[in-house]
């Protein structure tokens, strides 16, 4: 098999939503996110990128710090809801994490709101584990259950840019966490393919990280991905409990049953040069490529998003495809 060329970025995440206005009120009153940008747009061509007929759809792009995300409403047709049995261990799991300059005070501010936890309280990362050791984490939902991580990192953790002074409560977006089943497998997807490289690797288990995750005796390996610029990719590998479920919760046992409309639809968001030839290999592997876009039409699309694929287990990354 020939190595992808590889990405250049993780540049975003895009997040499918019930109601677009209470998701924004969300996201800048409780988080302090800046909206960017608010646009419809419709259309066959958006109709055959969605696999979806007539489709409308609100997308707003909100900033914090230096990153940003999207968050879409399908205005027609509306998607089905996040399950509420959902599980941290569940290979649907996706997460944002976002990073504080003072984990309590960001805590404090949250509850304030009556924000839905998934932790009891913060939690801080035992000594024992070198790579993660005095992190500190609380996870939460947002109000359509998208998960979410507040983390923060003291002076020997983390990328050194969360070490700035600042004023500001939250600072950004760290990296995407995300269940997958085996952690070999997706290194090979990730690194080989895409070409991401992979930072660390550690297994974490305690009080801790059940009470993190709201599941009893977890023993996981986490391992930490990063390309050349943008978000990190955390892949967590439950080694006990085994009783995860795949992804979807609801897929039938012949293909996954996502689809962009659902609200638990949860893309990443890539920049990747060279669509043509990149999709000719995938092609060739016989790689699962969910639009329904023509390869043909791809070279006039520079700049542009389309031919979402599928990693070993399920999770979207839709690419961005670049110039340079």
């Amino acid at each position: 098999m020939m190595k992808m060329m590889p990405i250049s970025a993780v540049e975003s995440v895009r997040m499918t939503v019930a109601d677009l206005d209470r998701s924004i009120h969300f996201y800048t009153t409780v988080l302090a996110c800046q909206k960017v940008s608010d646009c419809q747009v419709s259309g066959i061509e958006i109709d055959r990128i969605c696999g979806l007929a007539d489709v409308q759809m609100r997308v707003v792009k909100l900033q914090l710090g230096d990153e940003s995300f999207e968050l879409t409403e399908f205005l027609t047709p509306k998607g089905r809801p996040i399950p509420a049995d959902s599980h941290s261990n569940d290979r649907s799991f996706q997460q944002i994490a976002i990073v504080v300059r003072d984990l309590e005070q960001a805590y404090q501010h949250l509850h304030r709101y009556w924000v839905s936890p998934t932790s009891p309280n913060p939690q801080t990362l035992p000594a024992w584990n070198p790579a993660a050791g005095g992190i500190e984490s609380f996870y939460f939902k947002d109000p359509d259950g998208h998960n979410l991580e507040l983390i923060y990192f003291p002076a020997d953790k983390g990328d050194p840019k969360w070490q700035s002074t600042t004023a500001s409560l939250f600072l950004g977006i760290d990296h995407i966490s995300i269940v997958v089943a085996n952690t070999a497998i997706s290194i090979a997807f990730y690194c080989y393919l895409l070409g991401m490289e992979l930072q660390q690797q550690s297994e974490n288990s305690g009080v801790e990280q059940a009470n993190l995750r709201d599941i009893s005796e977890p023993k996981m390996k986490i391992s930490s991905l990063k390309a050349s610029a943008g978000l990190g990719i955390e892949l967590l590998e439950y080694l006990e409990p085994d009783d995860r479920r795949s992804m979807p919760l609801w897929a039938s046992e012949t293909r996954i049953d996502t689809r962009p409309n659902d609200i638990w639809c949860f893309q990443i968001i890539v920049a990747w040069q060279d669509p043509v030839s990149t999709f000719q290999q995938l092609e060739t592997i016989q790689f699962p490529l969910i639009s329904t876009v023509n390869l043909g039409s791809v070279p006039a699309r520079r700049s542009s998003q389309c031919y979402p694929i599928l990693d070993p287990d399920g999770h979207i990354i839709n690419p961005i495809f670049t110039n340079s």
